[in-house]
């Protein structure tokens, strides 16, 4: 018997007791240890403000269906193969494994979706990797250059995670937004050269702006700090959120070129040598370098997880990175 997290309304969530299936060929059982809460795509869901007709994704087995209540959403996991499937390789038992895999207890999982845990890289490193892999795409979209002028909105955990790649780069100058000074705090640790409140008055002229707020509104700030023939990534998800934007003064002009970036995808000019495989690489070597689980400011049981949702929905300001426990 396991036990699953579903979001079942708008505000609400339940763990339920759920019968779990032996896994059959080519699959193992894995008990979870720890799953990380994304607060961004999650509290969408959470709220009632994902797009009830899309796909949950398409890319991944184990988030099938749409959003529509009841459903288990989540995507980092961290357990142990507690039991293996006919033909698979005795070796993979008590072996430590991520999986993007919504939150409970216990699952079944093919053995070629799973991504054993190096040596180096502990539980709590590994949970980051789906924002990690999230924000190496987000450099490979913008593309920054030496000596550019960058401003990141939002910093949120994919915010930050993205902010400490654009650190290891030569830039004229990196400088965030974001409301809450805990996470203000977190950028400048993480290389940023300043982090300031977005309502505050600033004459920046970027050549590249990272909008992963969340927020619709910031899209417009976003571009008000973008210069001439600048480009603005749009890594937030909006859900049923609609962005207001002043589209008919400075930004006629600008040359401005807004890019939607998502990890399910590549970008088509660097399909003829990446794949995703050597993408979540560079990701599993970026978790290596950066050591997010710096970044964990709070850890609930499964079974007090809308405890956890309740804290990230009514005070964002006191938490970065929310880890559930098994």
């Amino acid at each position: 018997m396991g036990r699953a997290l579903y979001f079942t309304a708008p505000h609400c969530v339940e763990v339920r007791d759920e019968t779990v299936r032996p896994p059959l060929a080519g699959e193992v059982l894995v008990e979870t240890l720890a799953s990380a809460i994304s607060p961004g795509s999650e509290l969408l869901v959470y709220r009632g403000q994902a797009p009830t007709e899309l796909a949950v994704d398409e890319t991944i087995s184990a988030l099938s269906g749409s959003f529509n209540f009841p459903l288990k959403y989540g995507y980092a996991a961290v357990g142990r193969v507690a039991a293996l499937g006919p033909e698979v390789d005795a070796s993979w038992l008590n072996r430590i494994v991520f999986a993007f895999n919504p939150h409970e207890s216990h699952f079944v999982a093919a053995v070629a979706s799973l991504l054993p845990l190096p040596a180096d890289v502990d539980v709590d490193s590994a949970l980051f990797l789906p924002n990690m892999e999230t924000a190496v795409n987000f450099l490979h979209d913008g593309a920054p250059l030496v000596g550019e002028r960058v401003a990141v909105f939002g910093q949120g955990i994919v915010g930050l995670l993205t902010t400490s790649l654009l650190a290891r780069m030569p830039l004229a100058s990196l400088i965030t937004f974001d409301r809450y000074p805990l996470r203000r705090e977190a950028s400048r640790s993480l290389g940023a050269h300043a982090s300031l409140d977005p309502s505050e008055p600033t004459g920046l002229q970027a050549d590249l702006t990272y909008e992963l707020s969340g927020s619709p509104a910031a899209l417009d700030q976003a571009i008000a700090v973008t210069g001439f023939n600048g480009r603005i990534i749009i890594g937030s998800w909006y859900g049923q959120k609609r962005a207001d934007l002043n589209l008919g003064g400075r930004f006629h002009r600008s040359r401005i070129r807004l890019i939607s970036s998502q990890v399910s995808t590549l970008a088509p000019e660097l399909s003829g040598r990446w794949t995703k495989a050597r993408r979540l690489d560079v990701a599993r070597q970026m978790l290596r370098e950066v050591k997010p689980a710096r970044l964990i400011t709070h850890r609930f049981p499964l079974a007090e997880a809308a405890k956890a949702y309740e804290l990230i929905d009514q005070h964002p300001e006191a938490c970065i990175q929310i880890i559930l426990t098994y």
